[in-house]
């Protein structure tokens, strides 16, 4: 570049890669400009517009519906964290207070239980975070240990239901701690500091993961459990948003939530950056008995899909091998139309799948009060248990036997009155149910005529004066650790009659130690939790992301389709660098401005350029260039000129227009050879060119302007 400045007290501001040298009188210094600056720089008006590349790290990978991914993205400039979850499986190492005289002889933990978060988040400074996306109820739990640390002050996205369900699930979590508070007294006692180290070592091997992780790396990760005034202070720095609402954060990125048809409320989420349209897919269903349909259209051709639906991927149920994957999916997916994809997936309904297990759990139920024994469903799944409401009163009602069915928890009553205004959120099936004048959901009437009984303790007074055996309790918590479940484990765990009805992915085993022996019957329940791993590709195929986002473990599966699905595979607490697919900004210039654009053509290359002055802003997403106000007095801009001067061409230009001069080939400090014109005739000047930037220093305005027009006939510059 060229620019030419006066000397003088004041500070002169300069164009972007200018420097002003100080000394006195008219000044230039001029700087060899590659040419993929001149196009990114000078075509694209990328100096205006600072870029950052998009930076993927996984903190957590998925560990089912409960324990849901964790992630941070850096999208321009910005820390977006998806998910705050907590490992609530891991509550199994302690032992549930009502056991406690069972404790030593199931290795348990004797302790008020501490939570584990996110391995790899508690190393992050929360400072940095500006932005946290929750898509669901489940994801929201940890949520409060970010909030309440110091420094964070990061924006917080989630649906109206999403943040209101969390709201109450986390409500409920701290109620039912409270039990372990009351035993053990206000003084917080942490597990650690009842056992040594070489005690944590010595502890069993299922015990020792748990704690410590597999790479014992994860002692940090425990947390005593946040109180009631951490959880209203979080909900208050959440922003609500309904399905395909946009939200600005910052002027820069549109945040919108999309129904993932899993829960009601739970949702992916489409962002639109600068120069990047990125994609998240939490785990989703196409079709759910109570939840809105998945919406996938919003999330057709993103720049980056970040694929983090594997809750329910079971590597297993996959037939070994890499080329096992074609048995499943064709290799040649481009013989088939988007519509063709688009048929496939919506047909293939796992609402059905669905209503199987849940009637196959109530025929099991109902067996079980045939013979005496009681029904315990510790399952935290809102729309897998207002379903079994449902069935339940109709198998109770063909069966002829009269069972009452009770609902325990501090927040039963709330949560059950809230699933009732909730229409827009919810399937068609049930919009269509309102719209008929008929409940949304059967538990409303069936609340009224008294066949469902709902409690907010175990020892409610009610609850004690109505209770009867056998019954149907439905209570949390699924770890066996919290709530009114443990106390009714203690009271029927040896009733070979009764059955317990719990959800995989718990540790069984060590989730039942306590109560052992267990004669009572159970069934292990495995729901659905995300897409099929089979419809992955199909899905994959018709949305037709440019970039693919997958863990690492799918790459045997994915490996083989890499031409029609460009994938990068990542590990957790690695940071992955998302090269860009777009090279170029998109930048809106104001009419009267555009009105001024002079297009000058490059000497030497097929290239036409024009320079421009404005002022830059961003607004929702997009770049716009306007007229700044005119000053008081305008002033003509230096041109910009780029290349490298050729001294002798030069000195022949100055020539002609009557400046005399000589050339010298100088030796300065750093070794660099470099040429210097001196000019003595009309007055003394000095051009020095240098392999990366040339100075030309002289007192006369006249001498200036001369050398000005000189250079510019030599050099390209606008």
């Amino acid at each position: 570049m060229l620019s030419i400045s006066q000397a003088s007290d004041k500070l002169v501001k300069m164009d972007l890669g200018i420097k002003v040298v100080d000394a006195a009188g008219f000044e230039f210094l001029m700087q060899l400009l590659p040419p993929q600056y001149l196009e990114q720089h000078l075509v694209a008006v990328s100096q205006l517009i600072h870029t950052y590349p998009m930076k993927f790290t996984s903190l957590s990978q998925s560990g089912g519906y409960n324990f849901p991914p964790c992630h941070i993205v850096d999208l321009s400039g910005f820390h977006i964290l998806f998910d705050c979850p907590l490992d609530l499986s891991a509550l199994t190492i302690f032992s549930p207070i009502s056991t406690h005289e069972q404790t030593f002889a199931s290795n348990l933990i004797p302790a008020e239980p501490y939570y584990k978060t996110v391995q790899g988040l508690h190393l992050w400074n929360v400072s940095l975070i500006d932005v946290v996306l929750i898509s669901s109820p489940m994801g929201m739990l940890g949520l409060p240990f970010l909030t309440r640390a110091e420094g964070f002050s990061a924006k917080i996205y989630a649906t109206e239901v999403t943040a209101r369900l969390g709201q109450l699930m986390m409500e409920e979590l701290v109620a039912m701690h409270m039990e372990f508070k009351q035993f053990y007294g206000p003084k917080e006692t942490s597990f650690f500091q009842l056992l040594k180290w070489e005690e944590l070592e010595a502890l069993p091997p299922a015990l020792k993961e748990v704690v410590l992780g597999k790479d014992g790396t994860e002692l940090g990760s425990w947390l005593p459990l946040y109180s009631a005034a951490d959880v209203k202070d979080c909900l208050q720095k959440v922003q609500s948003l309904k399905y395909a609402e946009e939200a600005c954060y910052n002027g820069t990125l549109i945040i919108k939530a999309l129904s993932s048809g899993l829960e009601i409320g739970s949702c992916n989420w489409n962002l639109k950056g600068p120069k990047r349209n990125i994609s998240y897919i939490s785990s989703s269903v196409f079709s759910s008995g109570t939840a809105m349909d998945f919406d996938f259209h919003a999330l057709l051709g993103s720049d980056v899909l970040i694929y983090s639906d594997f809750a329910s991927w079971n590597g297993a149920a996959c037939v070994e091998g890499e080329n096992s994957w074609s048995s499943i999916v064709p290799i040649d997916c481009s013989t088939k139309s988007d519509n063709a994809y688009m048929r496939d997936l919506l047909n293939f309904d796992e609402s059905s799948e669905e209503m199987e297990k849940l009637n196959f759990i109530c025929s099991c139920s109902m067996d079980s009060v045939k013979a005496g024994g009681s029904v315990l469903i510790p399952i935290g799944r809102l729309g897998t248990i207002l379903q079994l409401l449902e069935l339940f009163a109709l198998h109770i009602e063909s069966s002829g036997i009269k069972v009452p069915i009770f609902i325990i928890s501090s927040v039963a009553e709330e949560l059950l009155a809230y699933t009732t205004i909730l229409p827009e959120w919810l399937c068609k099936d049930r919009q269509e149910k309102l719209y008929s004048g008929k409940p949304v959901f059967a538990h409303e009437e069936l609340i009224k005529e008294k066949k469902i009984h709902v409690f907010p303790t175990v020892h409610s007074h009610e609850l004690l004066m109505m209770w009867q055996d056998p019954c149907i309790v439905i209570c949390p918590h699924w770890s066996l650790r919290l709530g009114p479940v443990v106390h009714l484990l203690q009271r029927w765990h040896g009733d070979p009659n009764a059955l317990l009805v719990l959800e995989e992915g718990v540790d069984t085993d060590l989730a039942l130690a306590p109560f052992k022996p267990i004669a009572m019957k159970v069934l292990e329940c495995s729901f659905v939790s995300g897409i099929k791993l089979e419809k992955v590709p199909q899905l994959l195929m018709m949305l037709q992301p440019k970039l693919i986002l997958l863990p690492d473990y799918t790459k045997p599966y994915f490996n083989p389709l890499n031409d029609s699905l460009p994938c990068l595979f990542f590990t957790e607490n690695e940071t992955l660098s998302v090269p860009n697919s777009k090279s170029l900004l998109e930048l809106n210039i104001a009419t009267d401005l555009a009105s001024q654009l002079t297009l000058s053509k490059l000497k030497s290359e097929e290239l036409t350029i024009s320079r421009l002055k404005g002022k830059l802003f961003v607004d929702q997403g997009k770049h716009y260039l306007v007229a700044e106000k005119q000053a008081m007095c305008s002033e003509m801009r230096p041109l910009v000129h780029w290349g490298k001067v050729d001294l002798e061409r030069l000195l022949l230009a100055l020539e002609k227009i009557g400046v005399k001069g000589s050339i010298e080939k100088v030796k300065i400090e750093d070794d660099c050879g470099s040429d210097v014109l001196h000019v003595f005739e009309p007055h003394k000047a000095l051009i020095q060119v240098k392999e990366t930037s040339t100075v030309i220093s002289t007192e006369d305005e006249s001498l200036a302007s001369l050398v000005y027009d000189a250079v510019h006939s030599l050099l390209n510059g606008v």
